[in-house]
């Protein structure tokens, strides 16, 4: 609900509470969902998934460090490549709890992908002679 006497900084604030009760309220239903009974650390889990900064952090602990801009394409990949720039917090949380190999998929993907570019920059290019011209 919005109020029109919320200005600056106390908006903000106000919208920032909002959005903190829903991923609450979302992470409650996770924590009561049988499926996810087994899991370690759930709770501590969900709330750092919260943002962004949390996954990178997670990521960072496996040893698997992603850039923001990494991170926003693994995310369009779990959506499945439409254009949208954002995954839903539910998408999001049922991609990092579901499968593991599912997980492990990307991860390896975006690591294969940084290989990848890290081997066609390593060092200068081979001499060409006149016999390798065309």
């Amino acid at each position: 609900m919005w109020c029109w006497f919320l200005t600056g900084g106390k908006a903000y604030g106000f919208l920032k509470s909002q959005q903190e009760d829903k991923l609450s309220s979302i992470n409650e239903a996770f924590l009561s969902d049988p499926q996810y009974a087994e899991e370690e650390d759930l709770a501590s889990k969900l709330e750092m998934f919260k943002n962004i900064m949390g996954l990178k952090r997670m990521l960072e602990k496996l040893g698997l460090a992603k850039t923001h801009l990494e991170l926003k394409k693994m995310m369009s990949e779990v959506v499945g490549g439409t254009s949208k720039d954002t995954i839903s917090y539910n998408d999001f949380l049922n991609m990092m709890l579901g499968k593991r190999n599912a997980i492990l998929k990307l991860i390896l993907m975006f690591e294969g992908m940084g290989k990848e570019q890290e081997q066609k920059d390593a060092g200068p290019p081979s001499r060409k002679t006149f016999s390798d011209l065309p």
